[in-house]
């Protein structure tokens, strides 16, 4: 797997599809996912598309650099915010979401890669938005997926969804592959699919479990606030898609997104979740597809 080491110290574990003469996209993972999260067929089929395809492992993911010298405790993050201590709550993150835009930007950097098409997904869409906001010279379009802009008011999850989300997972193999499938909360009612859910678990469990990693992001994710005032005077060409399904980050979410970012194209989906079901990849793929030609 290759390893990139930035000059910020952080090492990101990434790979690539297609021919590097191709015009490069980068696809960003969300919260507590790894980089096979976006399936190897669907960055594959993408790069028959004629792209240059990236994925990559966010920092506290994967075989990225990890931050285990700065342990979160959620309890009390999740108290400091509630409270509206948010001095006390950002002291407890080492890191924001700008910290991990910088990463996919400094990965595009190792690569030789001055300016690439960013699609993000979920909190992987806040980074890409992130990405676009500082740096629009070196995002060719952006592509914002079953993601929001920061605000309280749109995308919340449902109560089902968020307890899933936050609840404790088992620790040992077997009970972290079957709890997957309470994910089945938030995905295509009609595509859902239990095993590819487990699939993924066991596979990611297998590869680089590291459940101290998601509080981190979980605090780099609320402390960075709302991004609509800044998306306004966004001029990078933008998709937003969202699944009509989504309730881990509600569709008013994507709407939002597309509604504060001038000449934004708006997808939404019927029949997806906060997920991404095979059935679904053409018509995702060929969007993707037609934004960044």
């Amino acid at each position: 797997m290759p390893i990139a080491d930035l000059p910020s110290g952080v090492s990101l574990a990434h790979e690539t599809f297609g021919d590097p003469a191709d015009a490069p996209v980068l696809l960003v993972m969300g919260f507590g996912a790894q980089m096979i999260a976006w399936h190897e067929d669907f960055c594959r089929a993408l790069a028959d598309r004629g792209r240059y395809v990236i994925r990559y492992d966010n920092r506290d993911s994967g075989l990225s650099t990890w931050f285990d010298e700065h342990p979160v405790d959620l309890g009390r993050f999740v108290a400091a915010v509630s409270t509206g201590d948010l001095a006390a709550a950002a002291a407890m993150v080492p890191y924001g979401l700008a910290d991990m835009a910088d990463d996919g930007l400094g990965l595009l950097t190792a690569l030789g890669v001055e300016r690439a098409h960013v699609v993000g997904a979920s909190m992987g869409g806040m980074i890409a938005q992130t990405m676009a906001l500082k740096h629009p010279e070196r995002v060719l379009t952006l592509t914002s997926m079953m993601s929001s802009t920061g605000e309280s008011d749109y995308g919340q999850p449902s109560a089902e969804a968020q307890a899933v989300l936050l609840g404790p997972k088992p620790a040992d193999r077997a009970g972290y592959v079957a709890a997957a499938e309470r994910e089945t909360v938030w995905a295509s009612r009609r595509y859902g699919d239990a095993a590819a859910l487990r699939e993924l678990a066991a596979a990611s469990y297998d590869r680089a479990h590291h459940p101290a990693g998601v509080g981190r992001q979980l605090g780099a994710m609320i402390l960075a606030g709302s991004r609509a005032d800044a998306l306004r005077g966004l001029r990078v060409p933008t998709l937003v898609i969202h699944g009509l399904d989504d309730t881990l980050i509600d569709p008013s979410g994507g709407r939002r997104t597309a509604e504060l970012v001038p000449s934004a194209t708006l997808l939404l989906v019927p029949d997806m979740g906060h997920d991404r079901p095979r059935e679904l990849w053409p018509a995702i793929l060929d969007a993707v597809a037609a934004h960044t030609a």
